[in-house]
C-alpha cells in the first residue's frame, strides 16, 4: 500500500479531492479536520452521552460514559497519528528525496484522520454497552427470528445472528447520517477506510479464512448492504485484498493507532474508573500504573489519591503512547505489506502490565453486580423491542400501523417494497440507536407498564 493513496482526500460521494493548499487555508480548516467536525455535530455521535462504557450511567456522575470515551480516545489517538506522521514524513524525504509523496501533507494530517475515525469508532454501539451487541445477536438466533430470516441468504443472515457494533457504525456514516442532500456524512476516504477497523463482510467460507489468526478478522466490519461503498473505499485508497471471491481486505495501517487509542484509553480509564466506584483498591490501582511508569520520577504524588491516580493515569497513557509510535514505526513496512496484524499494545514493553490490569478489571469491575445489571436489562430490553418491531413488518397486525407510522421514524412508506433483509436492518439502525434511557423508555410503553402523564 501507499502512503499517497492512503491519505486520500477525495469524498465519498464527491468526484474531487480536497487537494489544493489554497482552498485549504481559504476554509481555514482541512479535509480531515472537517471529517472531525461532521461526527462531532452528527445527531449518532451526540447520543453516545446516553450509552453505557461500563457502568450503569444513572448511578453515577463521574465514570466514562460513551461520549466520554471516544472523545479520550480521539484525544490519544490525534497524538498518536501525529508523532508517528512527523517521522513518517521525515523517514519518506530522507530514504526518497527525489519522489514528492508527502508535498500536501503535514504530520497533523496522520493525527486528524486517526483522531476522526477514534472520535466515530462506537457510534454504531446500540445501548447497554456490548451487552446490546450481545443481546441483538441472540434474539436473532432464536426460534423467534427463524420465520423473519428464513429467505435471507447466509450473508444476510450473518449480518443479524453476529450483530455487530462495527458494522452499523460504517452504516452510519456512510448511509444514514444525513444532511440536505448529503447521503451520510461523506467523509474522506482515508478516514472512512480508517475507521474500517475489520475490513471483511460476516461470512466468509474460504480455507484460507478459516486458517487465518490475524486480529482483523476476529469480527466483521460492513453489512452487506454497503458491501458496494466499502468496494470503493478499499479501491481509492489501495487497500490490499486477501481473498479474490471474498470481501476481505488487509487493514489500512492507521487503524492500528485507532485500536491502540482505543486500547490504550479503556485499560487505563477503566482501572481508574474501577478504583472511584471503590472495586479495585487504591494500592492496586497506584501499584499497576506506577509500573507502567518504572524509572520515571513520581516524587509528585501528595496526600489526595483520587489526584494521585489521576496524576499516574496521565503519565502512563503518555508512556504508552510512546511505545506504541516506535512498534508502529519499526513495523512501518509490514503494515504497508499487510503482512503485520496483530494490536500494536501486544508489541509493546508495557504489552505484560496491561494484561495484568485487563485481568484485574475483569474480575473486580466487569463482573460487578452493577454490571451484571446491565447486561440483564439489555437482553430484556432489546430482546423485548426486537420481538415487536420485526414482528410488525413482517405480519399484518393490529399494532403494525402503530409501530411503524408513530415510533420507526425512518421508515416510509416506498419502505414497504424494500425486500425484507433491508426492512429489518432499519429496525436495528433504530433500535442500535437509541440511548439507554430511551430504550427503556420505549420498551416501557409499547409493553404497557408505565403510560404518559398529561401533555401531548
Amino acid at each position: 500500500m501507499e502512503w499517497s493513496k492512503l491519505l486520500s482526500r477525495k469524498r465519498l460521494g464527491e468526484n474531487f479531492p480536497e487537494t489544493s493548499e489554497t482552498e485549504i487555508k481559504a476554509q481555514n480548516r482541512t479535509a480531515f479536520q472537517r471529517d472531525f467536525d461532521r461526527i462531532v455535530f452528527s445527531s449518532s455521535f451526540r447520543r453516545l452521552k446516553d450509552k453505557t462504557q461500563v457502568f450503569p450511567l444513572f448511578n453515577n456522575d463521574y465514570v466514562r460514559n460513551r461520549l466520554i470515551h471516544s472523545l479520550e480516545a480521539s484525544c490519544v489517538g490525534r497524538s498518536l497519528g501525529t508523532i508517528v506522521g512527523e517521522e513518517i514524513i521525515k523517514r519518506h524525504q530522507e530514504l526518497h528525496s527525489h519522489q514528492d509523496e508527502f508535498k500536501n501533507y503535514i504530520p497533523s494530517d496522520f493525527g486528524d484522520i486517526v483522531a476522526a475515525a477514534c472520535l466515530a469508532h462506537d457510534i454504531g454501539n446500540p445501548p447497554f454497552g456490548h451487552t446490546g451487541e450481545d443481546a441483538i445477536q441472540e434474539w436473532f438466533k432464536s426460534d423467534k427470528a427463524a420465520s423473519a430470516l428464513k429467505e435471507f441468504n447466509l450473508q444476510q443472515k450473518a449480518d443479524l445472528t453476529f450483530f455487530e457494533g462495527n458494522a452499523q457504525g460504517f452504516r452510519i456514516i456512510t448511509r444514514k447520517e444525513r444532511q440536505a442532500d448529503r447521503i451520510g456524512m461523506q467523509l474522506t476516504y482515508a478516514t472512512l477506510a480508517t475507521f474500517l477497523k475489520y475490513p471483511r463482510e460476516s461470512l466468509i467460507s474460504s480455507p484460507t479464512f478459516q486458517q487465518y489468526n490475524g486480529k482483523s478478522t476476529k469480527k466483521y466490519g460492513f453489512f452487506q448492504a454497503e458491501k458496494d461503498v466499502v468496494n470503493q473505499v478499499a479501491q481509492e485508497v489501495g487497500l490490499l485484498r486477501r481473498a479474490r471471491n471474498s470481501a476481505w481486505w488487509c487493514r489500512h495501517p492507521l487503524v492500528f493507532l485507532v485500536e491502540a487509542a482505543d486500547d490504550i484509553c479503556y485499560h487505563i480509564v477503566d482501572l481508574e474508573d474501577g478504583f472511584r466506584m471503590g472495586y479495585i483498591t487504591y494500592e492496586d490501582t497506584k501499584r499497576l500504573l506506577s509500573e507502567i511508569l518504572k524509572g520515571e520520577n513520581l516524587n509528585n504524588l501528595g496526600c489526595d489519591r483520587e489526584d494521585n491516580i489521576k496524576y499516574l493515569r496521565s503519565k502512563a497513557i503518555h508512556k504508552l503512547i510512546i511505545e506504541v509510535k516506535q512498534v508502529f514505526l519499526d513495523y512501518e513496512l509490514k503494515l504497508l505489506s499487510g503482512d503485520f496484524d496483530q494490536p500494536l499494545t501486544s508489541e509493546i514493553p508495557s504489552s505484560k502490565k496491561l494484561e495484568e490490569i485487563i485481568d484485574i478489571t475483569r474480575k473486580n469491575v466487569y463482573e460487578s453486580c452493577e454490571v451484571i445489571e446491565v447486561k440483564v436489562a439489555g437482553y430484556e430490553v432489546l430482546g423485548g423491542l426486537l420481538e415487536e418491531f420485526v414482528t410488525a413488518i413482517t405480519n399484518d397486525s393490529l399494532s403494525k400501523s402503530y409501530l411503524i407510522k408513530k415510533l420507526l421514524p425512518n421508515f416510509k412508506e416506498e419502505d414497504e417494497r424494500q425486500e425484507l433483509y433491508r426492512k429489518i436492518l432499519k429496525v436495528t439502525d433504530y433500535i442500535s440507536g437509541m440511548t439507554d434511557s430511551y430504550a427503556v423508555s420505549v420498551f416501557k410503553k409499547i409493553k404497557g407498564i408505565s403510560l404518559p402523564r398529561g401533555g401531548r
